[in-house]
């Protein structure tokens, strides 16, 4: 393991080292795909017999319908926050690393049940198997959505040194996967098409790359002006885009002004959660970032049930995603649906199984007889 950190080292020295111009970005290119391919190593050494690969994360039973987990440094209020929004108990003291597993607690809001998980404090270097640093890493690669906690009294660089952490570990943050199309072929060489000015990749560079992953045939398209960094994560194909929000707590210890200048930075919530200060206002923005769909079921003859919505995510969200959601075996018996809403073009509308629903739809379902 120490002779992947020291490579890795290397590779960071020389990357700094290296000045930045259209001359070098060949090399670059280069430096970097040799860094994600260490960095992939060292998460997940290649195992021999099958064994276990490293990177597991803390065994916590996904439930609801959706998943935030809190990171942050140690001592940065995660456990108060979870105590305040769940109810759930989560030790909490004046020292560093009060929590040392993952915390699980349920929130219900609108509707939904949103699993909140308070992870252990991370360090600089957790990304490289440091304090934890990678079971809390794996952990919050499975959420839809991430908590980045920040203390308001301690510089705003952690914000920088967090976001290395994760991106280190294949998470990318507020980010969409780049639009950019790679396929492997058997023979042709590599073909580099571009329906877009490029400044930042070039032949050579894209060939450079692939060759590095010793893949000599494929087809690269670029839509959009793509940097090496965006190549190589489609290459890896190991990737997870995940939303995420900035929760500056302890707010009630630094001045308006500070408070202003915190408030123009994108993706911000600025709470205090001893104080219980703009804990609405952080439900409000997770539910935004979650983006879910909320329907509503109507048994044939009977008012609709407004208690106890179906939760869809924003990508699924089809009649056929509704029916298998309730239950499975539904679609087999499937004849048609009636559809009530902002979805609908008349109300109610009847539609087939690939109609898109919208938040608050009401949905009924005919069955064959």
């Amino acid at each position: 393991m120490a002779t992947v950190m020291q490579k890795i080292k290397d590779i960071e020295d020389e990357m700094a080292r290296t000045q930045k111009n259209k001359a070098t970005a060949h090399h670059l290119g280069l430096l970097k795909a040799k860094l994600a391919k260490l960095r992939r190593d060292l998460l997940a050494p290649p195992t021999k017999g099958g064994g276990g690969g490293a990177g597991e994360g803390f065994d916590v039973t996904k439930s609801g319908d959706s998943r935030v987990g809190l990171v942050g440094f140690p001592s940065v209020g995660k456990s108060t926050l979870l105590n305040k929004l769940t109810g759930t108990f989560s030790e909490v003291a004046s020292y560093e690393f009060t929590t040392l597993t993952c915390i699980p607690g349920v929130i219900m809001y609108r509707g939904a049940k949103l699993q909140l998980l308070d992870l252990p404090g991370i360090i600089e270097g957790a990304k490289d198997g440091k304090g934890r640093g990678r079971q809390v890493i794996s952990t919050a690669r499975t959420c839809n959505c991430i908590l980045i906690v920040l203390d308001a009294i301690k510089p705003i660089t952690h914000k920088r040194l967090i976001e290395k952490e994760l991106e280190g570990f294949g998470i990318r943050l507020n980010k969409e996967p780049p639009n950019l199309t790679f396929r492997k072929k058997d023979k042709g060489g590599i073909n580099f098409t571009s329906t877009v000015a490029n400044t930042h990749l070039d032949v050579e560079t894209v060939k450079a790359i692939c060759g590095e992953y010793r893949i000599h045939n494929a087809d690269v398209t670029l839509r959009f002006d793509a940097t090496a960094d965006d190549l190589i994560d489609v290459i890896e194909g190991s990737r997870v885009y995940i939303p995420c929000i900035y929760v500056v707590n302890k707010i009630d210890q630094i001045t308006i002004e500070e408070l202003e200048i915190l408030d123009k930075l994108p993706h911000y919530c600025p709470v205090s959660a001893h104080l219980e200060w703009n804990l609405d206002g952080l439900l409000e923005k997770i539910w935004e970032y979650l983006n879910l769909t909320r329907i509503y079921t109507k048994p044939k003859g009977m008012n609709p049930d407004y208690e106890d919505p179906v939760i869809l995510s924003s990508k699924t969200r089809t009649v056929e995603d509704f029916c298998n959601r309730i239950h499975k075996d539904m679609l087999k018996q499937f004849k048609y649906a009636l559809v009530w809403g902002s979805s609908a073009k008349h109300k109610p509308q009847r539609v087939g199984k690939e109609h898109e629903l919208e938040d608050e739809d009401v949905v009924q379902i005919i069955k064959k007889v």
